[in-house]
């Protein structure tokens, strides 16, 4: 609560205390009236600081935790701050010295008054602190003496005032009474004025001799009523003078007059008047102010001749006086605005906080009185704002409806005091206010669907599309992450299929996509902002997979197989248009991809059958005849609709025939040539591969010959040394001595066939040595004609070599050519 009411209390404490020689009573008087939130204590002035004033928490019935968590404080006007509350234990204590005359002078009651302002909520609480006097003080004189003088024709009971004496204290510590000193020719005599005010005169109860006593030297003493007592004293002197018969006269006993408060210097108030009826210097009349203490020298000032302005007492020079009184009424100019200060002020305010809300305490005031001095508040313009006022020139400024800041998120409130003078004077205060964030709204998708195409066989980690949520609130309330619902599709997480970024919203696919597997994923992704709870809202999210042509037609009929022959049968009667069989096919893909058309490739007889471009049905196109052949094999190519189109081929075997026997006989030879067929093009194909590796091997085996025989030529070309053969004392050129015989014959037979060919190994027989001699005539004309009978065709043919045995490697014996004549060579 703000403010409330609580039952009256009032607590009394009494303390007793000593000075140096005084023995003072303090009389504590603690005075508990709360009163919409209005608290009132009562202490003795001079307290020491730390003293205890009041137990705030206890009195208010708050609790400990309140004071802290609501940062309690104190706010005051004042340059001076008396008192403080300790949080802690939640009582206010002395914070400085207090003396009730400086700070109300003669005032009652005295007091001083502040708040205590809690936060969140925030409430006010106003403590009045009332002073009480303690009698610290003497009743004191402003003069040191008091000079009369007094003819001595002076009549019995004639009056002489005197300067009352000033004691701060109030109450029964204040002045009480007045003593003047024996004599034989005053008596003194006390009395009390319109606002309670003593005062003392001197009265003349025997005449005066001037030749006997010339000179009185009298005493006034001014006692207080406080215990124990203090006294002032001052000292009277009296001159007797010579006869004056007639003292000066007013001729109003009371003056009143009225003066603007803020009239310039030297403006005329009013005129006082007496007169005398002595003649001489002894009707001159003087006037002056009585009551020096009274302060009214410094506001206002006496001609001492004319009596013009505040009057307060005149004399003749012959020392007779008379006395008048003079009230000035100072009355009240429109001349002070209103303040506006701020006792506290809240910013920024939560948008959830409900109407009433306390946002700012403000105090107005202003110095002038009756109608110039009334305040009244409002709030500028139209603002969700009102201003209310629970104690006097406090307003609280609380919020109207519940505030939005997604609507408005600041604002500048402007409140005006105006008083009621005429005219009226007013002033401004603008208070800039901020709305803070709650998390009071969900994360908004633009769309209720979102919808993206994605082509089938796409790669992994692609972007599809991107999802964008906003929302109203701010800073962390407004900070959106996307997250996948766990859902399912087609038996496996989402996840499985596309993932999200949490801060982007941008949707990846995880994998790629089949469309005949799955043609389109559906799942919801949810917006969570990071507030505190988190707000959520869901979109629904559909990915459809736009089909590729990645799939061939296939032919579901005819069934192809490859043990069993399938054939339809078509009787010789069969007219024009017979349907003899429905090529049946699907594709896996869609829309134009899934488009089949069907064409005939290949036929036995082209003219006899046709194929349907559009339902794969195979007719006759003409009249079936005897001379047609049973056999007929159609080749049947379907085609989809795609961009490349995909195709399948699929044979159709056709049997013309009236009975099955006949088509039995000659598809059972139909299936023998198929085997034989497909037997012929496999060994066609590896005898193909076996020649193509034997022609690069003797390729590359000739051209190693040829670059060996080179190498060899050159170098017997280079030698003058006739080549002779060695041979080893085992080996000598004798037939069968040796251990290994070192003549051969082999016979190398070679037809046109090369299937046919063969190949014979000859005995051994005798053999002349052949001495290879390039620079020898005759054996380079044998070689020649060796090889003129080589030349000869269909010529048998027999050459004879003589080589030593143990001969390197890749020695030359001879080239032989004409491989296909008949060869007998020797080594």
């Amino acid at each position: 609560m703000a403010c409330g009411i609580r039952p009256y209390t009032r607590c009394e404490k009494w303390r007793f205390g000593c000075g140096q020689n005084w023995h003072l009573l303090l009389v504590l008087f603690y005075l508990i009236c709360m009163v919409n939130g209005h608290i009132r204590y009562s202490i003795p002035e001079e307290m020491k600081k730390g003293s205890l004033v009041g137990n705030v928490a206890q009195d208010l019935g708050l609790d400990l935790k309140r004071l802290r968590s609501g940062r309690a404080r104190i706010v005051t006007g004042e340059s001076i701050q008396y008192t403080e509350l300790k949080t802690d234990k939640g009582i206010l204590v002395v914070n400085d010295r207090i003396d009730r005359e400086q700070l109300c002078g003669d005032v009652t009651p005295c007091s001083f008054s502040f708040e205590v302002i809690l936060e969140n909520p925030m409430e006010l609480y106003q403590i009045t602190v009332e002073i009480t006097d303690i009698n610290d003080h003497s009743p004191t004189f402003k003069r040191n003496s008091i000079h009369f003088e007094i003819s001595e024709s002076a009549n019995t009971g004639s009056r002489f005032p005197l300067t009352s004496a000033e004691d701060p204290d109030v109450g029964v510590n204040g002045l009480r009474e007045y003593f003047l000193t024996e004599n034989d020719n005053f008596v003194l005599k006390q009395n009390s004025n319109a606002d309670g005010k003593k005062y003392a005169e001197m009265v003349l109860q025997k005449p005066l001799d001037r030749e006997t006593n010339p000179h009185l030297s009298l005493k006034l003493i001014a006692v207080d009523g406080g215990s124990p007592q203090r006294s002032g004293t001052v000292n009277i002197d009296v001159t007797v003078l010579d006869i004056n018969d007639n003292a000066p006269v007013f001729n109003q006993s009371v003056y009143k007059a009225t003066v603007m408060e803020n009239s310039p210097r030297d403006t005329y108030v009013t005129t006082v008047n007496a007169s005398d009826a002595d003649i001489g210097s002894n009707s001159i009349v003087t006037y002056y102010f009585s009551d020096l203490n009274s302060g009214l020298s410094d506001l206002f000032r006496i001609d001492e001749k004319t009596g013009v302005i505040s009057i307060t007492e005149g004399k003749d020079q012959g020392g007779l006086t008379d006395s008048s009184k003079v009230i000035i009424e100072v009355t009240d100019v429109n001349d002070n605005a209103p303040t506006i200060s701020v006792m506290s002020f809240t910013s920024p305010v939560s948008e959830d906080s409900p109407p009433g809300t306390t946002i700012g305490i403000i105090n107005v005031k202003d110095l002038d009185s009756s109608d110039n001095g009334q305040v009244n508040c409002r709030i500028e313009q139209n603002a969700p704002f009102k201003i209310k006022s629970n104690l006097r020139n406090y307003y609280t400024l609380v919020t109207d409806i519940v505030l939005d800041r997604e609507s408005v998120s600041d604002y500048n409130i402007t409140v005006v005091a105006t008083d009621a003078g005429m005219p009226p004077l007013s002033t401004k205060r603008t208070f800039h206010l901020k709305v803070s964030d709650v998390n009071d709204n969900a994360p908004v998708f633009p769309r209720g669907v979102y919808s993206a195409f994605i082509p089938e066989n796409n790669s992994p980690g692609v972007s599809v599309l991107t999802v964008r949520a906003k929302d109203p609130d701010e800073n962390q309330n407004a900070r959106i992450s996307y997250i996948l619902e766990d859902t399912n599709t087609g038996g496996s997480p989402v996840s499985e299929y596309v993932s999200i970024n949490a801060e982007s919203g941008v949707i990846h696919a995880v994998r790629s996509f089949d469309y005949e597997q799955i043609k389109q994923l559906v799942f919801i992704v949810k917006a969570q902002d990071g507030g505190s709870p988190p707000l959520s809202s869901n979109v629904t999210v559909k990915i459809l997979i736009h089909d590729q042509n990645d799939n061939p037609p296939q032919v579901l009929y005819p069934v192809q197989t490859g043990g069993s022959l399938v054939a339809e049968i078509v009787p010789r009667s069969a007219d024009v248009g017979y349907l003899v069989t429905k090529v049946v096919a699907v594709d896996v893909d869609s829309g134009q991809n899934a488009w089949l058309s069907y064409k005939l490739q290949k036929a036995t007889d082209r003219a006899l059958f046709e194929v349907g471009l559009q339902n794969g049905e195979i007719r006759t196109i003409r009249q079936v005849t005897d001379k047609d052949a049973v056999k007929q094999r159609l080749t049947v190519i379907v085609e989809d609709n795609g961009q490349p189109s995909r195709s399948a081929t699929v044979i159709v075997n056709v049997a013309v025939a009236d009975s099955f026997p006949e088509v039995l006989s000659e598809f059972t030879d139909f299936t023998q040539d198929k085997e034989y067929n497909d037997n012929l093009t496999f060994y066609l194909v590896l005898a193909l591969a076996v020649v193509s590796f034997l022609f690069i091997t003797c390729l590359v085996f000739i051209i190693s010959v040829k670059i060996y025989r080179w190498r060899q030529s050159r170098i017997l070309y280079h030698s003058n040394l006739p080549v002779i053969p060695y041979y080893p004392p085992r080996y000598s050129d004798t037939l069968g001595t040796g251990t290994l015989q070192h003549v051969y014959n082999y016979e190398v037979c070679r037809t046109t066939d090369s299937r046919k060919s063969d190949c014979k190994f000859g005995r051994a027989g005798s053999q002349n040595v052949l001495i290879m001699d390039p620079s020898s005539t005759g054996t380079m004309q044998r070689l020649q004609n060796e090889k003129s009978i080589l030349d000869e065709p269909d010529s048998p043919l027999e050459i004879r070599y003589s080589v030593p045995e143990e001969m390197k490697k890749g020695s030359l014996i001879r080239p032989v050519s004409s491989p296909e004549r008949t060869i007998s060579t020797l080594s």
